[in-house]
């Protein structure tokens, strides 16, 4: 069964064409990676998915209802959330008090924002169990300027957990992190498998074969190629367009 289906996507720029009649379909539960070389519209892709992008053309359909046009907001209302590239915290604050206002932002009663993520213990109960999810129940109360790159990354993982996702985008998780930071992030991500489907743009290709259930190779805004990771290492044109020797490396390690 699928929880996001792409019909025919096209998102133009001018003269340049970023995703070009792609299809695709995202199935549920799955870990499903999405790579490709730079500037094959894979950021395009991600922004359409969740709404920071309209298509030119086509449709987005999401656990069977058309979501084309809905905002980012309205989306994450229905369990389609997203991290970013870039990380997005409130930086100020400590990492108990993020994840509150996260999941208070989650919560029908949002619109008293402030005072009920201070005030309610549950919400605080809840806080504390994510941050242990995440692996930062240490850091509760740190604040989220002084971690580290690749914990303030599992923060952002949390906040998008707080929305309690059915569909879970994660843009290059890994980027900018340390090798032991990537394996712990590997590790969170491993633990999502069943409880949200994941859409995940990742350059490292170690990460990619060790997470992804199938993997989707974007060129030049098609998808050439579909399958698992022992599909994707052997496909001709995927080895033309894109992996070459990295593929050959990252199957050597494997």
């Amino acid at each position: 069964m699928s929880v996001l289906q792409l019909h025919g996507l096209v998102k133009r720029y001018g003269g340049l064409l970023a995703t070009n009649e792609l299809s695709l379909e995202i199935e549920e539960g799955e870990i499903h990676a999405i790579i490709g070389p730079n500037g094959a519209g894979k950021t395009t892709l991600i922004h359409q998915i969740s709404g920071a992008v309209v298509p030119n053309q086509g449709k987005i359909i999401f656990n069977d209802r058309d979501v084309t046009i809905l905002s980012m907001h309205e989306r994450a209302k229905l369990g389609l959330c997203r991290s970013y590239q870039i990380t997005n915290i409130f930086q100020s604050y400590t990492v108990i008090d993020n994840l509150s206002l996260a999941l208070q932002a989650s919560k029908t009663s949002s619109m008293r924002f402030w005072r009920p993520a201070i005030q309610e213990k549950t919400l605080f109960a809840e806080a504390r169990q994510l941050a242990k999810e995440i692996g930062l129940e240490h850091q509760a109360q740190t604040l989220a300027c002084a971690l580290a790159h690749g914990e303030q990354r599992q923060l952002e993982l949390g906040l998008a957990l707080a929305c309690k996702p059915q569909l879970l985008l994660l843009d290059e998780p890994m980027a900018g992190t340390g090798h032991e930071e990537s394996a712990k992030m590997i590790e969170l991500i491993q633990a999502l498998r069943g409880k949200a489907s994941v859409i995940l743009i990742e350059h490292d290709m170690d990460a990619v074969f060790k997470l992804a259930d199938r993997i989707s190779v974007l060129v030049a805004g098609r998808i050439i190629a579909t399958g698992t990771a022992d599909f994707i290492r052997q496909h001709p044109e995927v080895k033309k367009a894109y992996l070459g020797d990295e593929m050959s490396d990252a199957k050597e390690a494997a």
